[in-house]
């Protein structure tokens, strides 16, 4: 019996024979061991066995769950299946929480006879912090049942770091009139979410955007005179150019800072973790409105003197504080000014990044860092597999190799939060395996099959993988996905847009036989998806997600030929499928998330 487990364990030693697991047996746990015996149990009842936990037996033991100060790694464990017991070590709960993941893990490929293979695993990560971000700002925030579930994926695979990056979706009491719409998250849920993360390892860190991409504050009059530009800012040049809403609190007015202070004092309480993301990425106006003559003579510190502002508030809190990278290595002269607890967050989500040289470079002037590469799901409707697998293969090397103290796995929702929650699951599972362990190898269809789909058909892990690279068709070796785009141009601005997209990316096909080959692979690729045997409470919510996705790029394909003149169906026709879609959109939408932002993010469809 060949196991496939998720992440690849870093030694296992098959033993002679296997281990048939006994209708009767006990579960024996350290009482600090509770949760995690409970999960064995659980996972044990799915197939037919209910094992009592007790805390002393001498007989009759079917697993064994101890805590070992032999073994020296934090997080680490050794699991062994012979000789009638199965036993997991672990140097601290963690440790012992991992083990059982690989073993439930184990059960689920149990053969009829209830035997598995006997064994040894010797087991640890390679990078302390492994964490999944969840952007929960852009229209779509999820349900607290859809985040417990995710929470239950997530630490299974032993990521044991989760933020929820928010910009507007916490209910802070004095400002209403910014998430009264966007069905944010209450104190409450917050603090019976971290509750339920530490049960599972799992750290949830607060993060909150405190620069750019503030606009959704902005557009208040209450707010505006913070901004750096009030009446916004120019995006691109020429005929496709137009203007952009103030999204950039202005760093040189004090009341900026007075005002996201005012934010921490009432969001951090609600967690417990010792971390916190500030954020500061993409101040897109930074030195174009009322900065430009600061930053004109100062250059970067005018942001490096802000950053300190924020990094102020966040010590009085008595946390750590974190902060996306991107605007601090443009400035090497600066880094080393950065106090020595401030913890560079380095992000990059094209193909074979992030730069060497900018790891190396924050490496060598601070104590700890993260590298935070992407599932490569936004702006993509049903994701791009290679740039991700790239993209996250390149950040866990590169983290290694420069000692980062994290990695972060990072899944936007730019532009609308177009793509359903599946089709981050390729992109969370494989980040998950680069984060514990980089060098393993594993078969990346098969275990999310086994345990992202539970499909026993084996169908949604291929497809998933294959419907993720159908933007190398149009968009080869570049991160971007024509298709997408195409859908948020309404018609009288799709040829400066297509014109946009070929000038900056030479390589991107757009031609008729290109999108005829496009549609003929979607139908290629999504075929088998009534064969899908699934075996899970999102069966029919994960099959309909994957067929919305299919149809959303097969659409965009279709109107795309049709704006070239050959067009494949009437305008009838396409109007009919356009409503049918956006109904569809709606309706998945609300299987796992809130109301809030859907009639934001569906007007961005254009037909």
């Amino acid at each position: 019996m060949e196991l496939t487990l998720l992440p690849p364990p870093r030694r296992v030693i098959a033993l002679p024979g296997t281990m048939i697991l006994p209708l009767d047996a006990v579960i024996v746990a350290d009482p600090r061991l509770l949760f995690e015996a409970q999960q064995i149990q659980s996972a044990l009842r799915e197939i037919g066995l209910r094992w009592a936990i007790v805390a002393y037996a001498e007989r009759n033991v079917g697993v064994r769950l101890k805590l070992d100060d032999a073994i020296e790694r934090a997080q680490s464990y050794t699991l062994s299946a012979a000789d009638g017991e199965i036993t997991i070590l672990g140097h601290d709960a963690a440790g012992v929480y991992y083990g059982v993941c690989t073993l439930k893990q184990m059960l689920a490929q149990l053969g009829e006879d209830r035997s598995l293979p006997a064994l040894m695993i010797e087991d640890y990560p390679d990078f302390a912090q492994r964490g999944v971000m969840l952007d929960v700002s852009r229209d779509r925030v999820p349900r607290m049942d859809t985040l417990y579930k995710l929470i239950d994926m997530l630490a299974s695979w032993k990521v044991n770091q989760f933020q929820l990056y928010m910009e507007h979706t916490f209910a802070y009491q004095d400002h209403h009139e910014v998430w009264e719409d966007a069905s944010p998250f209450t104190g409450q849920e917050i603090l019976e979410l971290d509750a339920y993360c530490r049960q599972r390892h799992i750290d949830l860190v607060p993060n909150q955007n405190s620069l750019g991409h503030m606009e959704r504050w902005l557009k208040f009059d209450r707010y505006r005179d913070l901004s750096e530009s009030p009446d916004g800012f120019p995006w691109r040049e020429g005929a496709n150019s137009f203007t952009m809403p103030a999204s950039t609190l202005n760093p040189l007015d004090p009341r900026s800072l007075e005002f996201v202070g005012s934010l921490y004092r009432e969001l951090l309480p609600h967690f417990t973790s010792h971390y916190f993301n500030a954020g500061g990425d993409e101040p897109w106006e930074l030195g174009k409105g009322r900065s430009k003559q600061a930053v004109e003579e100062r250059g970067g510190r005018v942001y490096l003197d802000y950053l300190l502002g924020l990094y102020r508030l966040v010590k009085a809190q008595h946390r750590q504080m974190m902060f996306w990278a991107d605007i601090i290595v443009h400035h090497p002269d600066l880094i080393k000014e950065l106090p020595p607890d401030l913890i560079p967050m380095i992000w990059d989500y094209e193909p074979d990044r992030p730069k060497e040289s900018d790891v190396a470079m924050v490496a060598a002037a601070v104590s700890e860092f993260y590298v935070c590469p992407g599932t490569n799901t936004w702006r993509s409707i049903a994701g791009r597999t290679d740039a991700a697998i790239s993209n996250q293969r390149t950040a866990a090397q590169l983290g290694m190799k420069y000692q980062a103290a994290g990695y972060l796995n990072t899944d936007w929702g730019d532009a609308g939060y177009w793509q359903p929650l599946v089709t981050s699951y390729l992109g969370f599972a494989h980040g998950a395996a680069q984060a514990w362990n980089h060098k393993g190898e594993f078969d990346l269809v098969r275990a999310l099959d086994l345990f992202a789909f539970h499909d026993r058909a084996g169908v949604l892990g291929k497809l998933a993988y294959d419907l993720g690279n159908v933007y190398r068709i149009t968009s080869p070796e570049i991160n971007i996905q024509v298709l997408f785009n195409a859908l948020q141009v309404p018609h009288t601005r799709l040829q400066a847009e297509i014109s946009h997209l070929r000038e900056r990316f030479p390589q991107i096909k757009l031609d008729a036989a290109t999108l005829r080959k496009v549609i003929g692979r979607i139908a290629e690729i999504s075929a088998p998806l009534a064969q899908a045997d699934l075996r899970d409470d999102d069966a029919e919510q994960n099959r309909a997600e994957f067929r919305q996705a299919a149809d959303l790029l097969n659409y965009s394909a279709k109107r795309l030929l049709s704006f070239l003149g050959e067009p494949v169906a009437t305008p009838e026709q396409m109007r009919s499928e356009f409503d049918r879609l956006i109904a569809q959109q709606r309706k998945l939408w609300l299987g796992r998330h809130r109301l809030g932002g859907l009639k934001e993010s569906l007007a961005r469809f254009m037909q």
